[in-house]
């Protein structure tokens, strides 16, 4: 007899799962790690580039199909691309390859930096970038919104997890980002937006963001007590924005697992210690 299918994974399931199409990532990075690992449990095909498959080992034991840039992969699926602009040679590579998949959807991981020196944000601030990256990122925003696919665009505030984040930066001693007004979106939360807006029929470009932004100065008087022995010098005031990013959780019907930087950033240190998330009090003077 053959092995026997989990309890959960009932014929519906096996239908829903025939009839959904694989996933394409291009990206797996940060975000797109952890989207990978959501998209396996709930059973779907799911097939990302890369450079170096040794990296991904613990992915690929998990039933991610790993291939090069330049192999083939299944036609008519959904392209989930969070690949920072690159040199022009290499950006025009990714995009022959992602047109050479014909997919049918793609979601593309953006940045605020788009809005450049706007002090706030929402989806219906309009983008003007300031810098290079923003145009950069304006640009390929434009590539998939002209594209013969559907699409959706998640401008994607300040991204922060285990391994990565303010929390991060003091407790190895470096200098905060500094004092302006930061918006953050953990990783996790991030993933479960782009899951959703894969599978939907969702267009547009959307601010994504929690709801609490705040100065990195704010985070370090909360987790000081995580730095190293070099403790980080005072922060150094920059420019930032606050970005409402309600509009896409309402548009997806979405609820965050970590609505404040406060749970998140607790969170983050738990998993990165493998235990209870330490106990949130201010930092000794």
């Amino acid at each position: 007899m053959g092995g026997s299918r989990p309890r959960h994974q009932t014929a519906q399931s096996l239908i829903e799962q025939r009839l959904t199409p694989p996933v394409l990532i291009f990206g797996l990075g940060f975000t797109g790690r952890r989207l990978a690992r959501r998209l396996l449990a709930r059973g779907s095909d799911v097939f990302a580039a890369v450079r170096a498959p040794g990296r991904f080992d613990d992915l690929a034991r998990l039933g991610l199909t790993l291939r090069s840039f330049d192999a083939d992969f299944p036609p008519n699926g959904i392209v989930f691309h969070s690949i920072p602009p690159l040199a022009p040679a290499e950006n025009s590579q990714i995009r022959r390859r992602i047109e050479a998949c014909a997919p049918r959807r793609i979601v593309y991981i953006s940045s605020t930096g788009v809005y450049g020196h706007a002090q706030e944000a929402d989806a219906r601030t309009p983008a003007s970038p300031a810098d290079e990256r923003g145009v950069a990122r304006l640009a390929e925003e434009e590539w998939i919104a002209t594209g013969p696919w559907s699409h959706i665009i998640l401008r994607a505030a300040a991204i922060y997890g285990p391994g990565r984040g303010v929390h991060v930066a003091i407790r190895e001693g470096r200098i905060p980002r500094g004092a302006g007004m930061v918006s953050r979106i953990h990783v996790d939360d991030l993933a479960a937006i782009a899951e959703t807006a894969l599978f939907s029929a969702l267009g547009g470009r959307w601010p994504v963001a929690d709801g609490h932004p705040c100065p990195s100065a704010e985070i370090a008087a909360v987790f000081g007590g995580q730095r190293s022995e070099n403790p980080p010098k005072p922060a150094i005031p920059i420019s930032g924005r606050k970005v409402d990013g309600s509009a896409i959780l309402e548009a997806l019907g979405i609820e965050l697992a970590y609505p404040d930087w406060q749970s998140g950033i607790l969170a983050s240190i738990a998993e990165e210690k493998g235990g209870i998330a330490p106990e949130l009090r201010p930092a000794p003077g």
